[in-house]
């Protein structure tokens, strides 16, 4: 023989040389959830692991994560249901827990990167992600909603902000709005190919966010479709997005390398919570080895082309990589 491919897979030393694909604390976003009170630790019952913190438990995590290497943070709050309506206006509340929040990060650990959710869900009273008119989500005054909302995240001090409403035309309007009035160094993270998935459903149970009626065909992506995620993204890219998401990642590596290949900002992924309840309940039943997973699917997405990688394994990875 001339070649002998094995010879480059001989050993963990050469393996590890040779390696096309590596992962490191630099390629994950955490999500956190945050909740109202005080010393408040909920664990969310289909996300084993996973937990809806109050403020105060958030800020001591983050200080851990950011001493073990984690650098960038995507919040997600959930909102009392007396104060959830169909216009959404506690989502742009300069008190609220997210505006709260944000301060109280930055105070903390200044050099924290704080991303933050851009959606009517958590405060809608129907559980959509805009405003609802006889039974339909209304596109125009929804973005002016997200507009509102950009804005007091960016003024209470957001690095980024990510709008994974999937309504038209909300990038743009963010980004005119924040050059108007001079958020100049606020970035955008635009949920940009976000389908209409069934892997949503633990992250529903986290934020009590469950649309009230139907579901979010008419706005999220149709999962049969790849080219109209390509369109999607460079839309969100020539409006004025930083970094484009593909959402969800497992099931969407085609998607993610499609996309990647398109466009020339960052591409993030987001390893979402349907995502990391399946590989928990396999690794509970014996079926499968959940540190080997975790790092196989995260490789994965990366090797599919995502930049960044938003995931609830981000601790454990960066452990597992340690090691």
């Amino acid at each position: 023989m001339r070649t002998r491919s094995r010879i480059l897979r001989a050993n963990p030393s050469i393996r590890s040389l040779v390696a096309e694909t590596t992962l490191s604390a630099n390629d994950f976003i955490v999500p956190l959830f945050i909740d109202e009170g005080r010393q408040v630790r909920t664990e969310i019952k289909s996300m084993p692991g996973y937990y809806r913190n109050s403020l105060d438990v958030t800020v001591s995590e983050v200080k851990e994560l950011y001493s073990m290497g984690l650098k960038s943070i995507l919040l997600f709050i959930k909102c009392k249901d007396e104060l959830k309506d169909n216009t959404g206006k506690e989502a742009w509340n300069k008190e609220g827990l997210m505006q709260k929040s944000i301060r109280a990060i930055k105070d903390a650990v200044p050099e924290i990167l704080i991303m933050t959710d851009v959606a009517l869900d958590p405060y809608s009273s129907y559980g959509h992600d805009g405003i609802v008119k006889d039974g339909e989500i209304v596109n125009d005054e929804t973005v002016e909603a997200l507009v509102k909302m950009s804005l007091s995240h960016a003024e209470a001090g957001a690095d980024f902000v990510a709008p994974s409403d999937m309504m038209d035309g909300r990038i743009g309007a963010i980004r005119t709005a924040f050059e108007k009035n001079g958020f100049t160094k606020t970035g955008i993270m635009a949920y940009s190919a976000k389908y209409a998935s069934c892997f949503y459903g633990p992250f529903r149970d986290a934020l009590d966010s469950s649309p009230g009626f139907g579901d979010k065909k008419t706005y999220q992506m149709d999962y049969a479709n790849r080219t109209e995620a390509v369109k999607e993204a460079l839309q969100d890219v020539a409006e004025g997005a930083d970094i484009v998401m593909v959402k969800p990642a497992l099931a969407y590596l085609d998607i993610i390398r499609e996309v990647k290949n398109a466009v020339r900002v960052p591409v993030s992924a987001y390893n979402i919570s349907g995502e990391y309840a399946m590989i928990k309940a396999a690794a509970k039943m014996g079926w499968l080895d959940e540190h080997k997973a975790i790092l196989e699917t995260l490789t994965s997405m990366k090797r599919a082309g995502a930049d960044l990688i938003a995931t609830y394994f981000a601790r454990d990875a960066v452990k597992l990589l340690e090691n």
